[in-house]
């Protein structure tokens, strides 16, 4: 199982990811990326703030059932990454829950907006706020 230390990801298989942040995050397009910034809900340690004690940063004010919502969201996010995966796997750009580019489209004609729902929506680029 993967494991993270000293902002190097090591997976089982060996390699190493040598990451700026402490996270990784996903977006609702699966594409994943460095979430290295805590500004949602995070530990305040205290070194940037003159020495205060140690206290929870939740600048939202997000309720424990609001947290859990979260949390949910960002597992099924992972959940649809996997199986994705194993349904495209990792050279097909269906992975990924996004409309493909005109280019990719003449290519193929029967091409649709990419995702579980395989509706016809107009996908827009994710955002950074997204991928938090």
């Amino acid at each position: 199982m993967a494991d993270f230390k000293r902002k190097i990801l090591h997976l089982s298989s060996g390699k190493q990811i040598k990451l700026f942040g402490n996270s990784i995050a996903i977006g609702k397009s699966l594409e994943l990326g460095e979430g290295y910034r805590p500004n949602i809900f995070a530990c305040n340690d205290g070194v940037s703030e003159s020495n205060s004690p140690t206290s929870v940063h939740n600048p939202f004010r997000l309720t424990r059932d609001e947290l859990l919502e979260l949390a949910d969201y960002n597992i099924q996010l992972w959940m649809d990454l996997k199986k994705n995966i194993y349904k495209h796997g990792i050279d097909n750009p269906m992975i990924f829950e996004v409309e493909l580019s005109s280019q990719n489209k003449s290519a193929n004609p029967g091409s649709r907006k990419i995702g579980k729902d395989g509706e016809g929506k107009k996908m827009t680029s994710p955002k950074l706020e997204d991928k938090l």
